[in-house]
């Protein structure tokens, strides 16, 4: 091979891996300074024949099933939309889904194993999604992000304030985020059995890595949150600012009254409504209940015992609690 040829080999085998290691198809072509369909191309030739496809010459075999031109609709359908987009009534993209369309839309049929080769080789990956109210207003997000809490880390810096994301959650004895053992071919359903418990927790995290939480008995309201102010600022030692989300007993007239009694010792603001990615306390409950599916929980008793020692676990860990503010959605709160 001349060292031309071997130089144009090196160059689409960088371009391919790139792909295949998550780099965006434009970027790369910008890079290499050819379209992007010249970069399906050199994807759908690996697919083909494995990296001695890439070099040039005349290549014998049976044509390729899936060609830049299908390669590069996949790619931009994935990336671009959901399934929704093509009237499809799902919002997720499965191998099957994607089996289904491919076969609906190029007449291409493909095993589920086939299909999720060609998505690796496009540098995708199966990933949990966010899910976003469609009530949330990025306008209000905006402002939030912009000029609400950067007027209140400075706030914070001039009076000395420690700033806190204080969020409640109620832990259910039938909550099912992780995984059951059922037959094969057979998705498992976890029926309502009418009896279940639970645990309802209020807590509050800081980037300096301070977690305070406190069991709830009966309903969360208005006093029950004025209480935790009361005992979060006592345990602070210093002045707090409270970042909460727009629940009413967090907006009352009567938490605004206290909170206009304290003289600026307490400093009450909302996060924009619908918008709970916003607040890194949401991972401690993510975190619980994550960790609390794997305990073995026959009774409320062991299900309270159980989530205080995790909570107690997460309070004693201010890494993990700082960890919570390094999130996509709570990284400008670091």
């Amino acid at each position: 091979m001349t060292p031309s040829a071997e130089a144009t080999y090196q160059r689409r085998k960088q371009a391919v891996e790139a792909v295949m290691s998550g780099e965006v198809v434009a970027l790369v072509a910008r890079v290499n300074r050819v379209p992007m369909r010249t970069i399906f191309g050199w994807l759908a030739k690996y697919r083909q024949g494995g990296w001695h496809a890439l070099r040039n010459g005349e290549r014998s075999g049976r044509p390729r099933k899936v060609n830049e031109e299908v390669m590069e609709w996949l790619y931009d359908a994935i990336s671009l939309g959901d399934p929704r987009q093509h009237q499809l009534p799902f919002c997720l993209w499965t191998l099957n889904v994607v089996r289904s369309l491919l076969k609906q839309r190029w007449d291409v049929s493909l095993s589920k194993s086939a299909v999720c080769r060609l998505l690796q080789h496009l540098g995708l990956s199966p990933q949990r999604p966010i899910y976003r109210s469609y009530k949330r207003n990025p306008s209000e997000i905006e402002t939030y992000l912009q000029t609400t809490f950067p007027a209140l880390k400075k706030r914070a810096k001039v009076c000395g304030a420690e700033i806190y994301f204080v969020d409640e959650s109620s832990v259910r004895s039938d909550h099912h985020c992780g995984t059951t053992w059922g037959l094969v071919g057979e998705t498992p359903v976890v029926e309502d059995s009418g009896d279940r418990f639970s645990i309802k927790l209020i807590s509050a995290v800081s980037l300096r890595g301070d977690m305070r939480f406190s069991a709830i008995d009966g309903r969360m309201n208005s006093d029950v949150f004025i209480g935790f102010l009361r005992k979060l600022r006592s345990d602070a030692n210093c002045p707090i600012i409270v970042i909460a989300d727009n629940a009413r007993y967090h907006t009352s007239a009567k938490v605004v009254d206290f909170v206009s009694s304290t003289n600026g010792d307490i400093t009450l603001a909302n996060l924009p409504r619908y918008s709970p990615e916003l607040n890194p306390d949401e991972q401690v409950w993510n975190h619980t209940k994550r960790r609390l599916s794997q305990a073995f929980i026959d009774s409320k008793e062991v299900m309270k015992s159980t989530v205080l020692s995790i909570m107690r676990s997460i309070q004693k860990t201010p890494t993990l609690v700082q960890s919570f503010f390094k999130m996509p959605g709570t990284c400008y709160a670091a």
